[in-house]
């Protein structure tokens, strides 16, 4: 993509964090490889003023994985105006991808019809995929507004963010009532049964108006098996907090603002009321998902919202024991993709083999760990696991972390340094 730059930000962050890192030269190593490689292979700079961004191997910008992979830059970007123009470019062509289509995950860089598969939903010429998943929503309005927050740039919030974020609350609003109110389908054909909907597309029956906001996939980009998604719903109540604040400071539009507070309500009280349940071992739990109905299904994915990323994506439910017994829960072999190896344990995900831990959930397991000590043993463990090649991977085999999917996927790489980073005193304000 991009050719490499030299910026004086990440200069002044790499010898800062070498100089902390400096009886753990592999972790520095690691650091650096993983922390330049997303701005010199993923990032392009476009003719107007907008940031695509690639997954990695895949030659297609997720609105998800595009403001992971750039996250860590957050720091950086407060007094290096040019990652600045870059963050806020990404932001400027995220919402305009959300007023082209906003049920759709992955997008291209023009309009050239390319495609993952020719799927049976209402395609056009910029969706690569066109599967609807709540975070693909939630990481854009999660952006922009850290962008404010940490660089105090405000050029992104323009007429395309207002519409953007005017179709975010229409999407999560028409999906609180799925069966009634949606138009929204996808089926795949010949596939596995996780990269399709059921019901000629529409997915699992749900009940209506219980105040969560419905998915057909997950952040894995597989299909939900009970169409509300704990984790998703828990990350729209934090951006939607944070759209009201923009609405109100930013916009001065009450209106915008009221409809994201009462949003934000009824999917937070949804996923109190209905996203808990009892079980024997643990207690009071919240669930992977539900149907509204009564059915849950107890599990954690390695992707990112998920139970285990609760704090970091800034959720608090009203008891905070129930957010301590989900924790237990999924770091167990309760979870059943939680997994234990000679080379280590932890999360994975049905996306990849079974007994594959993914890179992104140790990171995330150590971004949330309450000490330092357990921040540093988490980084130690993805060091240790990286199959000799430096960088990260997506999944990796319990018992031998030179068996792995995806030789370049940049969202992983991105999670390792924001744990370097965190684990070094560099924080991502809100």
């Amino acid at each position: 993509m991009s050719q490499k730059h030299q910026y004086h930000s990440i200069e002044k962050i790499l010898a800062s964090v070498k100089e902390k890192l400096k009886e753990e030269h592999k972790l520095f190593e690691m650091f650096k490889n993983c922390y330049t490689n997303t701005l010199d292979t993923t990032v392009k700079s476009m003719p107007d003023g907008t940031t695509y961004v690639i997954t990695g191997d895949i030659p297609a910008m997720w609105l998800r994985d595009s403001v992971a992979q750039l996250r860590p830059y957050l720091i950086a970007a407060k007094d290096d105006p040019a990652i600045a123009d870059i963050l806020t470019g990404l932001s400027k062509r995220q919402f305009q991808y959300i007023q082209i289509d906003p049920y759709a995950n992955a997008f291209n860089e023009e309009e050239n019809g390319n495609c993952w598969e020719h799927d049976d939903t209402k395609m056009n010429g910029w969706v690569w995929e066109r599967k609807y998943e709540i975070d693909s929503l939630c990481y854009p309005l999660q952006f922009a507004y850290l962008i404010w927050k940490n660089t105090g740039r405000t050029e992104h919030f323009d007429k395309g963010f207002h519409a953007g974020a005017e179709k975010i609350l229409e999407v999560f609003s028409t999906e609180q009532c799925h069966e009634e109110k949606s138009s929204y389908y996808f089926q795949r054909q010949d596939t596995y049964f996780t990269d399709t909907l059921s019901r000629d597309g529409r997915g699992a029956l749900v009940k209506s108006s219980i105040g969560m906001t419905w998915s057909g996939f997950r952040p894995s980009d597989d299909a939900c098996t009970y169409g509300y998604l704990v984790p998703s719903n828990m990350f729209a109540v934090v951006v939607l907090g944070y759209l009201e604040e923009i609405a109100e400071e930013i916009f001065r539009d009450t209106k915008l603002a009221d409809a994201a507070k009462t949003l934000k309500k009824e999917i937070y009280e949804g996923i109190e009321s209905c996203g808990v349940t009892k079980t024997e071992d643990f207690g009071d739990v919240y669930a992977y998902e539900t149907d509204g109905y009564g059915q849950f299904h107890l599990m954690d994915d390695a992707n990112v919202p998920s139970l285990l990323s609760m704090e970091y994506i800034g959720y608090k439910g009203k008891r905070q024991e129930v957010a301590d017994n989900t924790r237990r829960m999924i770091l167990s072999e309760a979870n059943p993709y939680y997994y234990a190896g000679n080379k280590a344990a932890g999360i994975g995900s049905p996306h990849t083999p079974i007994n594959y831990i993914w890179h992104i959930a140790l990171a995330m397991e150590g971004l949330t760990a309450g000490s330092k000590e357990k921040k540093l043993e988490m980084l130690h463990l993805l060091a240790q696991t990286d199959g000799g090649t430096g960088l990260m991977h997506e999944g990796f085999h319990a018992d031998d972390d030179t068996r792995y999917t995806r030789e370049w996927f940049s969202w992983a790489n991105a999670m390792f340094s924001e744990l370097v980073l965190d684990y070094c005193g560099y924080h991502i304000a809100y």
